[in-house]
């Protein structure tokens, strides 16, 4: 398998990008060739620094580089050279098999959608997050694609993010919920009322509408909805654990009772976060583009690269895409 890396995208690009490609490159089996994409002079800098760099990594040079603060659409179109779309276009031109980028996640979905297209069915491609609960994970599908959709939209991301569950987080039937404001069917709006009856006549296991509150209970496997109120679900989670976590810290130093307390338990809360470290899942995918491409974190690190690459990797080798084809094509012909 090949994989190309926007080497140039992120916080701490180029050097943790690369870092965590000579990981992946040294750890992951299956991966024949890793390229990396951007300024060959500060990538092959960073491969400098490294003893016995892997054989299976190869730079492409890309003379121009997609900020965060930038237009995707305009940047994408007038930065022809940009590390974002020579990637992307080596997906098209069959040399990958995927792509991964932590840098400007709007460049990438443009990138995606104007060059790869989406696959058979699929009207949008959307970003999948998954989050960890008590009990187990959940998928959800749109983290931040798309703001605004329509009822068949919403039913293709419950169909793409069932794909994902069972076949990456090997879920055996999973759970499918539509986020909305009541469990009643008639309840929310009207692109998501009809939604619901989409996803209630097709073959998946649809378990109706589901709030917010439900999202950690263990209730739902996959969670469809727009990308405006995935987004801000993703975000608020992410700020809700940090902010968890700090207060934790700051109770338990408040005495040398707690901290004495606090340090037999570092093990148990050294697991907790890592459970919710978004590092651990390291990126998302963008699901339904007709080839394979895989978001990271703007601040991604060396660990965050690797353990994306992992699963990638694994995407890669079962074929992912072939069955979301199948599975939208099991939704009829209502969508």
């Amino acid at each position: 398998m090949r994989i190309v890396v926007d080497a140039m995208g992120g916080d701490y690009a180029p050097g943790e990008i690369v870092a965590g490609c000579v990981d992946a490159a040294r750890e992951i089996p299956g991966i024949d060739e890793l390229i990396l994409v951007g300024d060959q002079a500060a990538v092959e800098v960073e491969l400098g620094k490294v003893s016995r760099c892997p054989s299976n990594i190869r730079v492409v040079h890309a003379s121009e580089v997609i900020e965060m603060d930038e237009s995707p659409a305009v940047a994408i179109r007038r930065k022809s050279n940009s590390s974002v779309r020579l990637a992307t276009e080596l997906v098209k031109s069959g040399e990958a098999d995927a792509v991964f980028s932590a840098g400007n996640t709007g460049a990438m979905v443009v990138a995606a959608t104007l060059l790869l297209r989406t696959l058979e069915g699929v009207d949008r491609p959307a970003i999948a997050a998954v989050f960890p609960t008590p009990h187990n994970e959940f998928v959800l599908v749109d983290a931040g694609a798309n703001t605004d959709c329509t009822p068949e939209m919403l039913a293709q991301f419950g169909a793409m993010g069932e794909v994902y569950a069972r076949k990456i987080l090997g879920m055996e039937k999973p759970r499918i919920g539509l986020l909305s404001i009541g469990e009643e069917a008639a309840k929310g709006n009207e692109i998501t009322r009809e939604a619901f009856r989409i996803l209630e006549a097709s073959p998946m296991n649809f378990i109706g509408n589901v709030e917010s509150r439900d999202l950690f209970e263990g209730r739902v496997d996959v969670v469809a909805c727009d990308g405006f109120v995935g987004n801000v679900v993703l975000k608020t989670s992410e700020a809700v654990a940090k902010a968890s976590f700090s207060w934790l810290k700051s109770e338990l130093t408040k005495s040398p009772w707690r901290t004495l307390i606090a340090g037999m338990l570092r093990g148990a809360f050294r697991d907790a976060k890592n459970r919710v470290d978004p590092e651990t899942y390291g990126g998302a995918p963008l699901l339904g583009s007709n080839g394979l491409v895989y978001i990271g974190h703007g601040s991604s690190s060396a660990r965050a690269v690797r353990n994306a690459l992992g699963v990638v990797a694994r995407a890669i080798e079962i074929d992912v895409n072939h069955s979301i084809v199948e599975q939208v094509r099991g939704l009829g012909p209502a969508v």
